[in-house]
């Protein structure tokens, strides 16, 4: 069967912004969105954060990019429709979805709320959705998902920068919580101070656990420590600092996605301390067997969280009065968005004001 073209795939017309190549370039794209079946949620898109994954997806730069590709996921909106058989949402009511849209409801990950380990997960944009079509984000102006993987925002938390919170909030609290590194009077390490990294830091402070900063650039000691709460911060380029916080951390949420050295990191750990990466450098890591066997360490990794859990991260923000520290922007400004971000010249994470500057 020839395929239609993303205006004629689907009842609901959809506009949007997508990449067609591998430059990443986005542009405008009239595209479509399935009818509202009985267990979907139909939202107007308000706002959309812009992930670093974003980036790399809409440069094909993982190899699995399928053009064009509308990004985002960290989408929040408010209810236009919902289906007959829809239990948890109402119009009017504040919602979000994140990384993932769909999964096989039956495996043993699915039944223990654990939707995002899934061999079948689909994720919110660029994968192939239950009917063949294509996924598409929220770089657009409507959103349809099943009820299932929608999150109530709650009253009391703002959605520009509460969007952040369901992708890079969520890919911190569930590490935090998994590998017990929640637990008051802990001490726990947070490498990198970016989108992930700041938002780590607000988390694990509200949890009553002590935050020690770990950077490549001292010009960040005074936001860490003063703006966000950390406890202590070192240049992991400092030997003497490095030196001096050896086996002083119970676990460590490295959130870098550049290759960079693990064994720095590892000597930063007590015995029985974990390192748990959420950041995906492109490369291998080097990883030496005696830094894990003297001390038992581990070295684990994270990916984003379920919906029971996303939905708890939410609540525990709201609670908390945790939000991303983010700078809001126009639809058109999404380019150069993408390249600032490259630099690492944004403060923490980008959000597109949807609903009022995507014009068709």
């Amino acid at each position: 069967m020839e395929s239609k073209s993303p205006e004629l795939e689907h009842p609901k017309p959809a506009f949007g912004w997508a990449a067609r190549d591998q430059s990443g370039l986005l542009s405008p794209l009239k595209f479509s969105r399935r009818e509202t079946e009985e267990k979907d949620v139909a939202f107007k898109v308000l706002y959309c954060g812009i992930c670093h994954s974003d980036l790399h997806m809409t440069k094909n730069e993982w190899g699995v990019t399928q053009y064009p590709i509308i990004p985002g996921h960290e989408i929040v909106g408010i209810v236009t429709e919902v289906g007959s058989k829809v239990e948890k949402f109402k119009v009017g009511d504040r919602v979000g979805v994140g990384c993932m849209v769909g999964s096989c409801r039956s495996c043993d990950s699915c039944h223990n709320n654990l939707e995002n380990y899934c061999p079948k997960m689909i994720l919110t944009y660029g994968a192939k959705n239950y009917d063949g079509t294509i996924t598409y984000g929220g770089y657009s102006d409507i959103m349809v998902a099943n009820e299932h993987f929608i999150v109530r925002i709650p009253d009391n938390l703002s959605l520009d920068v509460g969007a952040p919170l369901l992708c890079a909030g969520i890919t911190v609290y569930s590490p935090l919580r998994y590998f017990g590194l929640h637990k008051p009077g802990m001490h726990v390490g947070v490498v990198g101070l970016g989108g992930l990294g700041h938002v780590a830091v607000k988390f694990a402070k509200a949890m009553g656990v002590k935050v020690t900063v770990i950077s490549t650039s001292p010009n960040k000691k005074q936001e860490a420590v003063e703006n966000l709460g950390a406890d202590s911060f070192l240049v992991s380029r400092d030997q003497d600092q490095m030196q001096a916080a050896m086996g002083t951390l119970d676990g460590i949420i490295d959130t870098v996605s550049a290759v960079h050295p693990m064994p720095p990191l590892l000597a930063l750990l007590k015995s029985h301390g974990k390192l748990v990466l959420v950041g995906a450098p492109e490369k291998p890591l080097e990883l030496h067997a005696f830094a894990l066997i003297a001390g038992r360490k581990i070295v684990g990794g994270s990916c984003i969280g379920g919906m029971k859990e996303t939905q708890e991260m939410i609540d525990f923000a709201a609670k908390h009065n945790i939000t991303a520290d983010v700078e809001v922007i126009p639809m058109d400004y999404v380019n150069t968005a993408m390249e600032r971000m490259l630099k690492g010249d944004v403060r923490y994470r980008f959000v597109i004001d949807v609903a009022k500057t995507l014009n068709p």
